[in-house]
């Protein structure tokens, strides 16, 4: 049972799988920007009260699923997606998926993939894959952020599959329905879609832990953080926003200059010079991002003690907020002009 599938690395996992899948499936117009794009996937949310490994919840993208699912709906195109219960059923959908000659993704859990390093294996359970093929006990499998094809055992696989925890993909699977073309024109009208809900995401959605609001309410929260949680609990809480920019997929700056990607290619399908502008402001906020997790990180160290330093940290992420605000504001004058 082996498909004949092109592996495509990509920058982060969900991405990868939307632009890797839908290219085999016929949309050869597809990037890895272009689906993040079209999926509005760029976001923050910061949930105090929702702790993973030991830190709050804190995500630079959309819900994990979402960037395919709207991918797939801006472009007209029918996806399956499933849940188990029972790991026998789990594992006998995807056999006979593969069986007819045809791929799967599945959201699994990080902290078990055999093949990642082990300094990268945290209980992060919204990791994408794809399954390829199998032989024997073992799975084909084409993992967007590796370099080429990866194995698994039946036992591995299940384990990844049915990993506990926050996000628990419960076996999760999913596909296009079938393989069709795309025309530009469609490419054109899902990049408009794309840029409309982001906007309104990340400058009009409620309560003030997401979007923009979001990244102002952390700012501040950072900077009382010395003196409500005490050094260590407080440097606990910066390894988890750096781990959760850098290491486990959120994407922090890393997604900012995807969308940054993202808005140059839209230029293709909708020279508005504007565009180029806005995607320079983007990858501004990817290099503050970057620049606010040194200094995270130069406090989780014990380098930086001082609350000064926490002040620091705060007022970057103030930077970012403004900066990101001003360049979504742009971009919700300039998608009206798109045709």
């Amino acid at each position: 049972m082996k498909a004949e599938y092109k592996h495509l690395q990509a920058a982060h996992c969900e991405n990868g799988v939307t632009a890797s899948l839908l290219q085999h499936y016929g949309v050869h117009q597809i990037t890895e920007p272009l689906a993040f794009g079209i999926g509005s996937g760029l976001f923050f949310i910061y949930i105090p009260f929702m702790k993973v490994n030991d830190g709050p919840a804190i995500s630079f993208r959309t819900m994990p699923g979402l960037i395919f699912k709207r991918t797939c709906r801006s472009l007209n195109i029918s996806i399956l997606r499933q849940k188990f219960l029972s790991k026998e059923k789990a594992r006998q959908a995807l056999d006979n998926r593969l069986l007819s000659g045809h791929p799967a993704a599945c959201q699994v859990g990080v902290f078990y993939l055999p093949y990642f390093p082990k300094e990268y294996r945290f209980h992060f359970n919204a990791h994408n894959l794809i399954v390829v093929g199998k032989e024997g006990d073992n799975y084909l499998i084409s993992d967007p952020i590796m370099e080429t094809f990866a194995t698994m055992t039946s036992y591995e696989l299940e384990r990844v599959r049915f990993a506990r925890g926050p996000l628990a993909p419960h076996g999760q699977l999913y596909y296009p329905k079938e393989a069709r073309e795309v025309t530009d024109e469609q490419i054109k009208r899902a990049i408009v879609t794309g840029i409309k809900r982001n906007v309104r995401h990340m400058l009009y959605v409620p309560g003030n832990i997401a979007g923009i609001s979001g990244i102002r309410y952390t700012a501040k929260k950072i900077k009382k953080w010395r003196d409500t949680l005490g050094l260590d609990k407080s440097r606990s809480y910066l390894a988890q926003l750096v781990r959760m920019q850098e290491e486990i997929g959120t994407g922090g700056g890393g997604f900012r200059f995807i969308y940054a990607a993202f808005l140059q290619q839209a230029y293709a399908y909708h020279p508005v010079d504007e565009l180029m502008d806005v995607s320079q402001k983007f990858t501004r906020a990817g290099d503050l991002w970057r620049d606010a997790a040194i200094q995270a990180s130069g406090i989780y160290k014990g380098r930086l003690t001082e609350q000064q330093d926490y002040n620091v940290m705060g007022d970057q992420l103030l930077a970012i907020a403004a900066l990101e605000k001003e360049a979504f504001r742009e971009l919700g004058t300039i998608v009206k002009r798109l045709r």
